[in-house]
């Protein structure tokens, strides 16, 4: 079984190929609601050439497709169509998650939000506090993780990302200027670029920690709180509050979504 899983973030889209076994490729490409499935198909093959495997798209034996952008769904749905010759699953579109989702609107949660809950849910136990950092930064508990599937979508909160926070910063304020996220020396800025990047990074952590310290309050019993998404890593090192950083949390989910509906 070759599967193309494909992760689609409002800023970026991940393409990673499980063979049956383990992930074996995974690629990043900025999020364009305008690309085509022409577009993305001349970018995948390149990708494959250069890995130099002998594999090709014609290989995927399936595809799932998980997506916050809805304007893009229709041209990866003509993807998979076309070049892999296959139907794609489409989280949100009668796919069978196997989660109970215990929020108001059960319809309203985020694709995103679900599929890391079930890829928690797969490798953790007990109640879990889940922090994905991206474009936005979302905080979800998922309650009776036994590390083999079961639980609960609980509901969460959704906070602006960190590069979100830096691009208002600089177009609001003229004199402002346009810099990376990097963990700063100092909490003390001694220049302009420095006290930004400090106001930033640990306006963040503070950010991080208070929301995790209120919501475990809230929440009354233990939980383990993990980190995971593209800018996750800037973290790690800097705040006690996540216990663990895992970067495969979505397409662990999107592997296990796959295997509830495809009977494997």
């Amino acid at each position: 079984m070759m599967l193309l899983a494909i992760e689609q973030g409002n800023t970026n889209t991940l393409f990673a190929v499980h063979d049956g076994q383990e992930w074996i490729f995974q690629w990043r490409t900025a999020t364009d609601p305008m690309r085509t499935a022409d577009e993305y198909a001349v970018w995948l093959h390149q990708l494959f050439e250069m890995r130099g495997q002998g594999l090709t798209m014609a290989d995927m034996d399936g595809c799932i497709i998980s997506s916050v952008v809805p304007q893009s769904i229709f041209n990866l749905r003509n993807l998979a169509r076309r070049y892999l010759s296959v139907e794609p699953l489409v989280i949100g579109e009668n796919v069978e998650l196997g989660i109970e989702v215990r929020i108001h609107k059960p319809s309203e949660a985020g694709a995103d939000r679900l599929v890391n809950a079930i890829g928690a849910l797969q490798a953790y136990e007990g109640d879990l506090l889940l922090i994905d950092s991206g474009t936005a930064t979302t905080f979800d508990v998922v309650s009776g993780a036994n590390g083999k599937g079961g639980g609960a979508f609980e509901g969460g909160l959704i906070a602006p990302g960190i590069n979100l926070s830096l691009q208002a910063l600089h177009e609001a304020a003229a004199k402002l200027p346009r810099i990376a996220i990097q963990r700063p020396e100092t909490v003390i800025g001694r220049d302009t670029v420095t006290s930004m990047q400090s106001g930033v990074f640990w306006g963040y952590i503070a950010l991080i920690e208070g929301l995790v310290d209120r919501i475990k309050a809230e929440w009354g019993k233990p939980m383990t709180v993990i980190g995971t998404g593209g800018v996750a890593s800037l973290f790690e090192g800097a705040t006690d509050s996540i216990d663990r950083f895992d970067p495969d949390l979505t397409i662990r989910g999107l592997l296990e979504i796959w295997r509830r509906n495809s009977h494997l």
